[in-house]
């Protein structure tokens, strides 16, 4: 392991970078701070991001930290303890403003190594992967190495707004792009990296198999998996075969991976007072400037946009939804809210400072949150308090488990989309557009997510009261929240009017619903052979003592 530090370092020293360290001596940071994350309702990886000489890499569980390290993409990291993809680190650092990526990529090795007495080894092993192979009839053009390389996301355009708008439902966006000089293999290697390609990819390497030489020129639109009901979508995969002439095909190959020989669960103590030695001071609080004004007429639906230059646009948003994103709660743990706080929306465009952030990284997400208290305390007046009160919680129960004993052995992992059979239930029935699989996981785990599984049905913590034992694999599709009566009152589908059935029916084939869609409920009843009750529960909740309805003037 130092061997391999040594040969890294030797060439980051070699390429400039500012550091005086012998070869033998791998690069470190220096004061470093690591820490279980605190419970987030949105638990994933921030970072990593260097501030103004202060390492930041948030939220992330054991495989993040190792496939940042290592400069890997997570599932290329193998083996190691069943913990590796559940529990959630915080890592700061001190480090060197000018810090490379890549010498950053090795103090965190050496963290690492230190922290958690990780022990990692190369390997190539077959994986899931999809191939990138010619069809019949290949529709590139030959590149002629003019103009910048690569791929080129143009997003979709915004749906009508106004009286031109019209009825109904809007047709699906489309992501389009336009391609470069590209060869096929780096397209292949990026494909992956694409917007929503994960809907369709899985999370899955893509390896050129075409045998195509050379770079070439082409351009290709795709839309987001939704339901039939919802307009003509134009899947990932179709478009690469109709409009490239080129195919996807699942198959395993061998991939190098990163393999865990042994890691400790938790990391070595802090040294004394190294907390409040990185702690920073002039992380700003408050945006620079920032207009606020209530939102056209014609404004459908919400935006929100960090751009680089710290520049943060909102349109259509409510302050109920500012409020919920800031201080980190659902819609059930607010109290005192005036009806027209989840129905008046305005339009935000603010300035936040990027002094300490690497150019071109912007601000990020977390200190936007904190600037947009502040910004709403000031421009709406709103004052809150914390307190516990009952509010409706949900018990996890056993019925008649329907559930697959896991391998003690194998990780335990959450993940989006199907599982290893690469069975879809989403490719019969469109409305179950949320496909989760869970591997070697309790019920207590379970129960954990499920406020982070499905944020628009649980709006707070789910305790697991099955009585159920040891670890589980499982595969749970379902309708996001409020589905049914959207595709409804867009007169496409459906019966028409009133509220979802709640009561279970049948899976995937005999949804109770005519549009297709299914509850988490029922899929949890159905499909596990669980069941969520409701009760009251004491919960800190968020009150509003006061809140104006108009801001106050630009």
């Amino acid at each position: 392991m130092v061997r391999a530090f040594a040969c890294l370092a030797f060439a980051a020293v070699q390429s400039g970078a500012a550091f005086s360290q012998s070869i033998e001596t791998p690069p470190t940071f220096g004061a470093s701070d690591v820490h279980l994350s605190a419970s987030a309702r949105n638990p994933f990886r921030r970072g990593p991001i260097n501030r103004g000489g202060r390492f930041e890499l948030r939220t992330a569980t054991m495989a993040d930290l190792i496939a940042a390290a290592y400069g890997v993409d997570d599932d290329k990291v193998v083996g190691g303890p069943s913990w590796l993809e559940m529990d959630r680190f915080d890592v700061i650092a001190r480090t060197a403003a000018n810090t490379t990526p890549e010498m950053q990529k090795i103090m965190l090795q050496a963290l690492l190594v230190d922290r958690f007495k990780l022990v990692v080894h190369n390997e190539t092993k077959p994986m899931p992967a999809y191939a990138l192979t010619v069809g019949k009839h290949a529709q590139l053009k030959e590149a002629d190495g003019s103009g910048d390389t690569g791929c080129k996301f143009t997003p979709p355009s915004p749906p009508p707004q106004g009286p031109q708008a019209g009825g109904g439902i809007p047709p699906p966006p489309l992501f389009s792009y336009t391609c470069r000089n590209m060869s096929m293999a780096a397209f292949a290697e990026g494909m992956r990296r694409m917007v929503m390609a994960d809907q369709y990819l899985g999370g899955s390497s893509v390896v050129d198999q075409t045998g195509l030489k050379g770079s070439w020129d082409f351009s290709f639109k795709y839309s987001p998996r939704i339901p039939a009901a919802m307009g003509n979508t134009i899947t990932m995969v179709d478009a690469i075969d109709k409009q490239l002439g080129l195919k996807l095909e699942p198959v395993k190959v061998p991939l190098p991976v990163i393999v865990v020989d042994s890691v400790n669960q938790k990391p070595t103590d802090n040294l004394p007072g190294v907390v409040e030695s990185l702690r920073v001071s002039s992380t700003p609080t408050e945006f620079e400037v920032a207009d606020v004004r209530p939102s056209g007429p014609e404004t459908r639906g919400m935006r929100f946009q960090i751009q680089p230059g710290g520049r943060v646009n909102l349109t259509g948003v409510t302050l109920k939804f500012l409020i919920e994103q800031a201080w980190n709660i659902s819609g059930d743990t607010l109290a005192g809210a005036p009806k027209w706080l989840d129905g008046d929306r305005f339009d935000i465009i603010a300035k936040a400072s990027t002094s300490g952030s690497i150019p071109g990284q912007g601000v990020d997400i977390d200190t936007v949150w904190l600037m947009l208290r502040a910004l709403l305390q000031d421009r709406f007046k709103l004052a809150t308090h914390s307190e516990d009160r009952l509010v409706d919680a949900y018990n996890l129960v056993a019925v008649k488990p329907k559930l697959k004993k896991a391998d003690p052995t194998s990780r335990t992992r959450f993940r989006e989309g199907p599982a290893a059979d690469g069975k879809d239930p989403r490719d019969k029935n469109p409305m179950l557009s949320r496909l989760v699989t869970c591997q070697n996981m309790t019920m207590a785990q379970f129960a954990d997510k499920l406020q982070s599984i499905a944020p628009g049905y649980i709006h707070s913590p789910v305790l697991d009261t099955t009585g159920l034992e040891g670890s589980w694999d499982f595969t749970l599709s379902f309708s996001p929240a409020g589905m049914d009566q959207f595709i409804r009152s867009q007169g496409a589908g459906g019966r028409g009017g009133g509220e979802a059935a709640s009561q279970p029916s049948g899976g995937p084939a005999e949804a109770s619903d005519p549009s297709g869609a299914i509850t988490l409920f029922e899929a949890i009843e159905k499909q596990l052979g669980l069941k969520l009750e409701k009760q009251k529960r004491p919960t800190s909740v968020l009150v509003i003592d006061h809140v104006e309805q108009k801001p106050t003037d630009n």
